[in-house]
């Protein structure tokens, strides 16, 4: 699968007769946002040869969909009720088997 707005939008359950302009503007944004994240945390980007020579993993492009329809659908701090939200587990947990950790 390759990590583009068709993708995501399939991964959000958006059909071309949503009809939602705006919505659909923004789709790109949130998408690049969730693969600058993912690479930042990882500490290498998602098209890097040598870290994954086949190419990214289907766990870890899930993961960005993942994060980009969390942030795509709770645009602002995730609160309910009185509990606050945090990033959905399976996205930190996937990211933290490939991540890249370096000290000093």
């Amino acid at each position: 699968m390759a990590l583009d707005e068709a993708a995501f939008r399939a991964h959000l359950n958006m059909t071309d007769d949503d009809g939602d302009e705006i919505d659909a503007a923004v789709l790109p944004q949130f998408l690049a946002a969730a693969i600058a994240h993912t690479e930042r945390i990882l500490g290498f980007k998602l098209d890097d040869e040598t870290e994954l020579p086949d190419g990214a993993p289907a766990d870890l492009e899930q993961a960005v969909l993942m994060l980009g329809a969390h942030w795509y659908r709770r645009r602002e701090l995730s609160i309910s009720g009185t509990i606050i939200a945090e990033v959905p587990f399976g996205t930190a947990q996937i990211l933290g088997e490939y991540r890249r950790y370096t000290f000093g």
